[in-house]
């Protein structure tokens, strides 16, 4: 259940364990929502873990009809039962918003879209050369105060583009806010796991639901 909106203030580390009161997805229309954002919103809906409108924002000229029929075909494309009263309650948050993310009336948009939510997540399934320009059109918008931004990888092709990405984007937000994702790394090291318990006649009876609560992969990277 969302918690009451909250005065403008910074963002912290504790606003991590705030609930989000929107999701504003950046590049709906591509590929990255097709095949795997649309069914981890709708697998979200089904669990009761989604309780915030969903904004989306891209280029092409849309209607809200034409978006939740790519979320149908995406969610059914990818295998997933469908459950129709479950899907309209899922599809009925949606809403979308196009434009430029070069022009600050797209920003102006976003900002009607959400209302008044305090604690908005931009999520940015776009090309890491316009992070830049959409953090700065949300920041000149006044829409980052209490937000919080991820981004999906890769985010700069070395140490030094990294550290120069994070340079740009700490102008308009600070580090707190920021999320980096990338929903590959770590995937064959935990695939692996379950032949490590098996070959190992130490770890096998250990492993187990009765000894390990949960797996948790953490990237400690300092950019």
């Amino acid at each position: 259940m969302a918690t009451q909106p909250e005065p403008d203030a910074q963002a912290s580390p504790s606003q991590a364990a705030e609930a989000a009161d929107a999701l504003v997805v950046f590049g709906i229309t591509g590929d990255l929502a097709k095949v795997m954002t649309f069914r981890s919103l709708y697998r979200l809906e089904r669990r009761g873990l989604l309780d915030c409108p969903i904004v989306g924002v891209a280029a092409n000229d849309w209607s809200v009809e034409q978006l939740r029929d790519r979320a149908r075909s995406s969610i059914k494309g990818t295998g997933e039962p469908l459950d129709e009263q479950l899907f309209k309650r899922f599809a009925d948050r949606l809403s979308y918003v196009h434009g430029d993310f070069t022009h600050p009336a797209t920003y102006e948009r976003v900002g009607r879209a959400i209302g008044a939510a305090q604690r908005p997540v931009f999520y940015l399934e776009i090309p890491p050369f316009l992070f830049g320009t959409v953090i700065k059109g949300l920041s000149e918008a006044g829409l980052t105060k209490t937000a919080r931004v991820v981004v999906e990888k890769p985010f700069g092709h070395d140490l030094a583009s990294a550290r120069e990405l994070a340079a740009e984007i700490h102008q308009y937000i600070d580090e707190s806010q920021l999320y980096r994702i990338d929903h590959f790394l770590g995937k064959m090291g935990l695939g692996e796991i379950i032949y490590l318990r098996l070959a190992n006649a130490m770890l096998e009876p250990l492993w187990s639901r009765h000894h390990i609560a949960a797996v948790e992969i953490t990237m400690a990277e300092s950019f």
